[in-house]
């Protein structure tokens, strides 16, 4: 059995849409959902261990 493995730009790539979505759910949330915020937290590690500025990612009001 093959396995592939991504290139740094396919993970930035990956990770990023994933922070974006968990972004967007976050926006329309109506209460304060811990799992969603652990999930965000976490993504960010991720894309800061990547060398990613996520500040960039946040809606403005």
């Amino acid at each position: 059995m093959e396995v592939e493995t991504m290139t740094k730009e396919e993970m930035l790539n990956y990770e990023t849409n994933i922070y974006i979505n968990l972004i967007r759910i976050k926006r329309y949330q109506k209460e304060i959902n811990p799992e969603l915020e652990y999930q965000l937290k976490t993504q960010r590690i991720k894309l800061h261990n990547l060398g990613v500025n996520t500040d960039d990612f946040e809606y403005e009001e």
